[in-house]
Order: C-alpha cells, then structure tokens, then sequence
C-alpha cells in the first residue's frame, strides 16, 4: 500500500548525498516534492533533469538557518501543490575536532545548521500541519544520537537534542494532533565524507572506515519505510548501519 502518494514533501539538504536519495525515492512513490538547498546551481542541476522526467519537483534555494527564508518555502509549497504533508529535515553539518583545538565556528555552524535548521524547517510547516490536522515531521538523526566519541562531542550533540526534541514532538503533536514525528538513525555511509578529511592520518582512517560504509539510496529507503506507514502507525526512530559496522 502507497500511503504517501500524492502527497507534497519538503526536503532540507536535497542537492546531495541522502537529501538527494530521498527525493528521487519519494518522487518514485509519486510524492510532490520541494527540494531545498543553499546552492542554488547545484540545487537546479538536480531538479532539472528531474522535471525533464516527468515528476512533480521544484526546487527552492533557502538557507534551514533562515527562519524566515523556510516561512517562505512553506508557504510556496502549499500555495504550488496544495498542501504540505511531509518535512524531511535532512540538512546538516558534521565536523570533528578535538576540544583543545577550540574549533568555535565549527561548533556554531553545527547548532545553526543541525539544531536551529530543524527547529526552522518545523516553525515554518507546523502551522499548516495544524491547520489541515495531518503531516509527517522526520528528523534525519545518526547514530552519534545514541553514542558519543571523543571527536565528536559538538555534532553528538546537536543528533542527541534531535532525538529529544523529536520524542517530544511524537508526545505532543502526535497524541495531541495526530502529527506524526520520528526519526531515521543512519551509521557509517559514503557520501563523500571521507575524502574531505584534512588531516592525512584521519583521512586515511576514514576512508577504510568508508569500506563498510552503507549508500545513501540504503538510507532513502529506510525513509520510505518509515514515512509509508498508515496514519495510526509511527516509527519513533530507526537506526540503520552497516552490517559490519561494530559501534
């Protein structure tokens, strides 16, 4: 059964990686899909072929820090397609660095983007979720949700305020009004990640890790999954990750 199709979804991070797997799964389940991203060049060499195809995208170059840059999103893709059902908040940030290196701007960069893009993405869809008393809100989440390393205490953090922001959400807007809230949980996967590792040991480090790493379409799938349940049903946060993946 395609509970989704039909439907109109708004994609954070879609120009790319699990952004851009996501978007082409949901338009395979014929989802209308707006597909946001702060590079606008990039954005419109994804979207265009797509549109070309046949599917039901547009795509909205916005920054997730801007709150009133997604108000403006929302708005498009209720007055384009007619409604707004799904927000898949996928834009983030994944930095490392160790405390003594006092990485500051990484650190904010990552709240901007990972805490207070979410937070934008949900202020800018939830009252219009209210007003037709249905939506579907998914955080992307990680594994470092769950489980802290030393390198990357700033980012574990913003995926741990997003379990718990989003568990509240699935008490609140879920028993309250029927909006459904859940997260997806992914481990290690190739998205490129490994190569833009600057310090050569840590590069190399990544990229044997990047190995065993699963694929964004895997990752996509698991969101489809997740997303294509009936009304009654939430999957409150699935974890995926490589089968030899031990932590």
């Amino acid at each position: 059964m395609n509970y989704i199709q039909n439907k109109t979804a708004i994609v954070t991070g879609a120009s790319s990686g699990i952004g851009a797997a996501t978007v082409k799964a949901l338009l395979e389940n014929n989802v209308n899909v707006v597909a946001v991203a702060q590079n606008e060049e990039r954005l419109n060499h994804f979207v265009e072929p797509l549109k070309k195809q046949g599917h039901n995208i547009s795509g909205y170059a916005a920054s997730v820090a801007d709150a009133e840059a997604m108000k403006v999103v929302a708005e498009f893709a209720s007055k384009t397609y007619g409604s707004v059902d799904i927000l898949v908040n996928n834009a983030g940030l994944m930095l490392f660095s160790y405390w003594e290196d006092l990485a500051v701007n990484d650190w904010n960069n990552m709240v901007d983007v990972n805490i207070k893009g979410y937070l934008n993405a949900i202020a800018a869809v939830l009252p219009l979720m209210l007003k037709q008393k249905s939506g579907h809100i998914l955080n992307m989440a990680s594994v470092a949700g769950h489980q802290v390393d030393a390198a990357a205490g700033i980012y574990s953090a913003t995926k741990f305020f997003v379990q718990a922001m989003t568990e509240s959400m699935r008490k609140d807007l879920g028993v309250k009004h029927g909006i459904r809230a859940n997260t997806v949980s992914p481990g290690v996967i190739n998205t490129g990640w490994a190569d833009k590792v600057v310090d050569p040991e840590g590069r190399k480090a990544a990229q044997e890790l990047n190995k065993i790493a699963i694929s964004s379409e895997d990752v996509a799938n698991a969101v489809i999954y997740a997303l294509n349940q009936p009304e009654n049903v939430t999957v409150n946060d699935l974890i995926i990750s490589p089968t030899r993946q031990n932590w």
